[in-house]
């Protein structure tokens, strides 16, 4: 799925970057940061309602490209900034998070190697 994709399904708005092309092939849903550092093994996708800097750092040290923020929740400038800085997209949606980890899901994203 791309990224395109996923702003169709989650009614996105896209707070920065540009490669809409951008491919991912599996995302998590989580607020807990040590579980994604912890648990999350190649998912490309990370949907969050946490706002902090550390949201950036722990996707960039699991190579997740695309980060997208539920609730409605908005990045600060300095997460903005910090997510250009090393390229990565961030979203943000208005749908809170099971709906919108179920949405992407129905559409044919999943979740990772656990499942059946």
């Amino acid at each position: 799925m791309n990224i395109k994709e996923v702003v169709r399904i989650l009614d996105a708005e896209i707070v920065c970057g540009e490669n809409l092309d951008f491919h991912v092939n599996t995302a998590c849903g989580s607020d807990m940061m040590s579980d994604v550092l912890a648990f999350v093994k190649d998912q490309s996708l990370l949907l969050t309602g946490l706002v902090n800097p550390q949201v950036i750092r722990t996707a960039d040290m699991m190579d997740m490209r695309c980060i997208v923020f539920v609730r409605g929740k908005t990045p600060t400038e300095e997460m903005t900034a910090l997510a250009q800085k090393l390229d990565i997209m961030l979203l943000k949606t208005r749908y809170r998070m099971f709906t919108a980890c179920g949405r992407l899901y129905h559409e044919g994203l999943g979740g990772g190697c656990d499942e059946t």
